[in-house]
């Protein structure tokens, strides 16, 4: 991981409150479509932040445990979610013995990991068949308002995997090792699954300012980027005037163990 992705990966936490109130969860058919190829029902949420795909697994009646690496958003995730079991630890260095669980799915965290050191430890962790799968909110751009909403707010605001054209090419090879080691994880499938989140102009802009390129700009600019994205939104029908549903696709990225 460069410089710039570790600033970018290590960025939520201090926003950790405002990203469990404001980041959508995810379409539920999405979930079970990732999870249709699992030999059973144990589920790691790896990458797990404040627990949105973990409370979808759960409500779903999978048997989850968590593992999240930044203490604010563990902490977020334990408060709201006290039942789970949720761990310190990352996709590079797991801790849970080998294949102890039956899929390992990551919700918009996926493209933070070193796979050529994940990609082995997921594989550990993994029963004989188990499932891989990356799961990603993306922003329903062939809808008009949300293309030009990307379009002001920019890649900080709305990143490359954030619509569904860009997010297939972006994730195609998600689950291989940049390094040229051996592949631990089978041909991949996508699929896209329609979603939404009820939100108002206000909270939509709460909602992109928990990005990890709007975190990491400084305050100056990023007040200036949020301010134009409200500018915007007030001046769209479809947004202006109290709440509406943000248009939405749950992307998958689904795989299975060599």
């Amino acid at each position: 991981m460069d410089d710039q992705q570790l600033l970018h990966a290590s960025s939520f936490g201090a926003a950790a409150v405002a990203y469990a109130e404001h980041r959508p969860d995810y379409a539920r058919d999405a979930v079970r479509w990732a999870l249709e190829a699992a030999p059973g029902r144990r589920v790691l949420d790896l990458g797990a932040g404040t627990g949105k795909l973990t409370a979808t697994l759960v409500a779903l009646g999978f048997e989850v445990v968590a593992v999240e690496p930044d203490p604010a958003m563990l902490g977020e995730l334990r408060r709201s979610l006290p039942t789970v079991r949720a761990l310190a630890g990352s996709a590079e260095a797991v801790p849970l013995p080998d294949g102890s669980v039956d899929a390992v799915l990551s919700g918009n965290a996926m493209h933070w990991f070193d796979m050529a050191v994940a990609g082995p430890e997921i594989a550990r962790v993994l029963s004989p068949g188990g499932v891989l799968a990356g799961l990603w909110n993306l922003m329903d751009d062939e809808v008009e308002w949300v293309d030009g909403l990307a379009r002001v707010g920019g890649s900080a605001a709305v990143g490359p995997r954030d619509t569904p054209a860009r997010w297939r090419v972006e994730t195609a090879g998600m689950h291989l090792p940049k390094d040229g080691s051996p592949a631990r994880f089978g041909s991949p499938e996508q699929a896209a699954f329609p979603h939404g989140q009820r939100r108002t102009a206000d909270s939509l802009v709460a909602t992109l300012a928990t990005r990890a390129g709007v975190l990491v700009m400084p305050e100056e600019e990023r007040e200036a980027l949020l301010g134009r994205i409200g500018g915007f939104l007030a001046g769209r029908p479809e947004t202006a005037d109290g709440e509406f549903t943000l248009p939405l696709l749950t992307g998958v990225l689904r795989t299975l163990r060599l």
